[in-house]
C-alpha cells in the first residue's frame, strides 16, 4: 500500500482499486477482507470509479461507449476498463450499479463505536459526467424514458435493446470553480459543480452482501448533496474494524435525484477516518446513534430513511428532536417547535428503494452559538 505526504504534510493512505478486494453492486459484509487497516485519524484517498460507462446497458466497454460522445481513449480510466472487463460478479437486473471501493479497516473499531468521516478533498478524475434514465426507475417511471421498453435478449452484448437514455455532461474548470454543461434543445445549461460521494458507509453485520442501492443504518447510498468537502458523517460501527467503503461519486445532484442519477463522474476522494469509542462525548447524541447523522460548518443534518417517504420524513424529524435535546438541552417540545420554525427538511432521493430525507439545522441559531455570519437580523417594520 502506497503511503505519501499530502500538501498539508499529513500522511495519507492511498487505496488502489485492486479487483480482489472490490465488489460491484453489493456491499462488504462482516466477512469481507479489508485491503488495509489504518489508525484512527488517518487520511485515506480513494480513486472512485463511476458506474456510468461500465454497465451492461452501456456494453460493459467504457472506451467504446464514451467514444460515442467524442471522449478519446486517453480520457477513459484504466481502472474503469478493468472493472468492466473483470469477472467480479454483477447481475444488472438484481444488483446495484455501484462499483464499491476496497474496504478499509480502522484499528480498534468495535460494534457500538462511531466512525467519524471528514471529507477532506474531492477532485474530478475525468472531464465529463453522465446522467442516465432507465426503464422502471426514477420518480416518473411511467413517463420516462420516452423510448420503447427493453426487448428480450437485452444484455451487455446487445445494450441497445435496453433502450436506456444517456445524457452526456462535459465539465470544465473556470476561475470560479468547476462547471458542467448540459446541451439542450433550448440551449446550454451551465451548472456549478458541488462534488460529493453518494455512498459512504461501514459494513453491515450480515453474512450476506447487501444490495448497494438502498441506504440503511450503516450509511451506504445516502445521496446527500451536502456531504461535500468540509462536511462530516457519523456512522454507527456494526462489525469489528468498521470496514469503511465509498462509491457512487457525483459531480452534482439536485435534491430528490429524480431521473435516477446525478451528474455521475469519477472522483479522487480523500477522507479522514476517526474512531469515536462508544459513549464518546465527541459524537452527536453522546455516541448513541441508531442512524447516521451528519454536519457541515453551518448545519447539523439529521437523516431519515424508509421505503415510505412519509416514514422517512418522520424518522428525520425524530432524529432532529433527539439531536437538539441531547446536544443542546432543549425539551422535546422546544426542539419540535424549533424544527418547525426554522429547520429545512429536504428529500435526499426517491429513487433508491429506501427513500431519504435530511434536515438542515442552522448551528448559528442554537444556544451557545457565537454571533457571526450565520446570525440573522430582522428590522422592525
Amino acid at each position: 500500500m502506497q503511503l505519501y505526504d499530502s500538501l498539508a504534510h499529513r500522511r495519507v493512505w492511498y487505496v488502489p482499486n485492486e479487483l480482489d478486494f472490490m465488489r460491484w453492486g453489493r456491499l462488504p459484509d462482516r466477512a469481507a477482507k479489508p485491503i488495509i487497516m489504518v489508525p484512527s485519524g488517518s487520511d485515506v484517498t480513494f480513486d472512485v470509479i463511476s458506474h456510468e460507462g461500465v454497465l451492461e446497458d452501456q456494453g460493459r466497454d467504457p472506451v467504446h461507449f464514451f467514444a460515442r460522445y467524442g471522449v478519446p481513449r486517453t480520457e477513459v480510466l484504466n481502472d474503469a476498463i478493468a472493472i468492466a472487463a473483470s469477472s467480479i460478479p454483477h447481475d444488472f437486473a438484481h444488483d446495484g450499479p455501484h462499483v464499491i471501493s476496497p474496504p478499509v479497516a480502522v484499528a480498534g473499531a468495535e460494534p457500538g463505536d462511531i466512525l467519524r468521516v471528514d471529507v477532506v478533498a474531492l477532485t474530478p478524475r475525468v472531464p465529463y459526467g453522465m446522467t442516465s434514465i432507465r426503464h422502471g426507475k426514477g420518480a416518473l417511471p411511467q413517463d420516462f424514458p420516452q423510448t420503447p421498453p427493453p426487448e428480450p435478449g437485452a444484455s451487455a452484448q446487445h445494450p441497445d435493446r435496453y433502450h436506456s437514455v444517456f445524457v452526456f455532461v462535459p465539465i470544465t474548470e473556470t476561475p470560479y470553480g468547476w462547471v458542467g454543461i448540459q446541451h439542450t434543445r433550448g440551449g446550454d445549461v451551465h451548472i456549478p459543480l458541488h462534488p460529493f460521494l453518494g455512498t459512504m458507509g461501514v459494513a453491515p453485520d450480515s453474512a450476506t452482501p447487501a444490495n448497494s442501492v438502498p441506504p440503511s443504518t450503516y450509511g451506504g447510498n445516502l445521496d446527500i448533496k451536502d456531504l461535500t468537502v468540509g462536511s462530516t458523517l457519523y456512522l454507527p460501527v456494526q462489525v469489528p474494524g468498521a470496514l469503511f467503503y465509498v462509491s457512487d461519486s457525483h459531480f452534482n445532484e439536485g435534491n430528490g435525484e429524480v431521473d435516477l442519477t446525478a451528474i455521475e463522474g469519477s472522483l479522487r476522494a480523500t477522507v479522514r477516518l476517526t474512531l469515536l469509542k462508544k459513549g464518546s462525548a465527541e459524537a452527536p447524541m453522546h455516541g448513541q446513534l441508531s442512524w447516521p447523522v451528519a454536519e457541515t460548518p453551518r448545519y447539523w443534518i439529521p437523516i431519515g430513511l424508509d421505503p415510505d417517504l412519509n416514514t422517512a420524513m418522520r424518522n428525520a424529524v425524530t432524529e432532529g428532536v433527539r439531536l437538539l435535546t441531547d446536544h443542546y438541552g432543549m425539551t422535546p417540545t422546544d426542539a419540535y417547535a424549533y424544527l418547525s420554525i426554522s429547520a429545512d427538511f429536504n428529500v435526499s432521493e426517491v429513487v433508491d428503494i429506501t427513500k431519504g430525507v435530511h434536515g438542515l439545522i442552522d448551528k448559528g441559531e442554537l444556544p451557545g452559538a457565537r454571533t457571526g455570519s450565520h446570525a440573522r437580523a430582522v428590522s422592525p417594520r
